[in-house]
């Protein structure tokens, strides 16, 4: 092969790479595939496992936050809050992190929900004001889950 016909077919190759990428990003994310185990009760209501991960230092910040204004809102909205927790060790997170259960009847119930909760003008002020010295969550993990067929009954 000569060094041209190498290049040529290098060059080409790049382009179509780069249109498949282009391709590739152009569609819209598909939602989530649900595929659970069949010792999942599929008519459970759908629990959100929530977990904040606070910027150093604004853990307590976060905890005020919910404790005078985030639960009121949410019950504003009808969101039910099934609990509160906090690890106990350093390792696990004791200094930035906050983990919460909610339940709804279904995703589009829990994604209706929280529509109207970010939406809400209360809720903005809220948020905006105990953000005033900056922001405290630096991320937050969700994740979906249905009781088992042998979870004891509520």
């Amino acid at each position: 092969m000569t060094p041209m016909y190498t290049r040529t077919k290098i060059v080409a190759l790049s382009f179509c790479l780069i249109s498949m990428t282009a391709t590739v990003r152009a569609q819209p994310p598909a939602p989530p595939e649900a595929a659970p185990s069949p010792s999942l009760k599929s008519d459970s209501r759908l629990y959100e496992l929530r977990t904040y991960f606070t910027l150093p230092g604004k853990l307590e910040d976060l905890h005020k936050r919910f404790r005078d204004h985030t639960l009121r809102i949410f019950a504003k909205h009808g969101m039910t809050v099934v609990g509160f927790w906090g690890p106990v060790y350093k390792k696990d997170g004791s200094e930035n992190k906050l983990v919460y259960l909610m339940s709804f009847k279904n995703r589009e119930e829990r994604d209706a929900k929280w529509r109207e909760f970010g939406g809400d003008p209360e809720w903005q002020k809220v948020a905006k004001d105990s953000e005033a010295n900056g922001k405290l969550v630096e991320k937050i993990e969700s994740l979906f889950m249905f009781e088992t067929d042998y979870a004891p009954a509520k």
